[in-house]
């Protein structure tokens, strides 16, 4: 048991919210090799990690439409109905995000999301407005997970001691960058492996399982 850790750290996408551009492209392309195809070598997920950096919807579309006109609508799509590769909560996890609060512990997030993305996501789950002390937005700073500067900016910006704040996330190359500047790790897969091991740490009382 590590009883320095004090502060809870979140991702979200794939944490807290879940989100997956095949939901969309399921209903728009059909074929599974054609949608494979599309996503990556048109709508790849580098291009959409520029608006994880900083780029506009509005340039991002017209960028890639110039070059792929035959797919206009395709990649239209993936702004004007982003909301629909983001079916809901990641199930179980809030209800931990609700007891840490509960509990009194200092929650942060980082995560790579476009500014204008989150702003609609945080409309629509109104939970991450009010469960943080702070959140660091990508594209705000343009600096991405698994850059380790993005989880120093945390780390100033809120007077926080890495080795007391224990980080939360899907990716692994983002939970290795957190780890590699002396955060405790967690790589997200389950909300009940996440539950034994914030009552583990003592961060969630052991008694509650269940």
């Amino acid at each position: 048991m590590n009883n320095s850790i004090t502060t809870v750290v979140f991702d979200i996408g794939n944490v807290l919210l879940e989100w997956n551009p095949e939901h969309l492209y399921r209903k728009l392309i059909p074929d599974a090799s054609a949608r494979k195809l599309f996503l990556d070598t048109v709508c790849t997920a580098d291009w959409n990690l520029q608006q994880d950096l900083g780029r506009t919807w509005e340039d991002a579309v017209q960028s890639l439409s110039a070059e792929h006109p035959d797919k206009a609508d395709l990649i239209s799509a993936y702004s004007q109905r982003w909301h629909e590769m983001v079916p809901g909560e990641v199930p179980g996890v809030r209800k931990l995000l609700v007891e840490l609060k509960s509990a009194s512990t200092p929650l942060y997030a980082i995560t790579n999301f476009s500014s204008e993305k989150f702003v609609e996501a945080q409309d629509r789950f109104p939970f991450l407005k009010s469960s943080f002390l702070d959140i660091v937005v990508s594209a705000e700073e343009r600096l991405v997970k698994p850059d380790p500067q993005i989880y120093r900016v945390l780390f100033e910006r809120n007077g926080l001691v890495p080795e007391t704040c224990f980080f939360i996330d899907d990716s692994l190359a983002n939970v290795e960058a957190a780890r590699s500047v002396g955060m405790a790790v967690h790589h997200f897969q389950s909300a009940a492996a996440l539950e034994d091991e914030l009552r583990q740490l003592a961060l969630l009382p052991a008694g509650e399982a269940g």
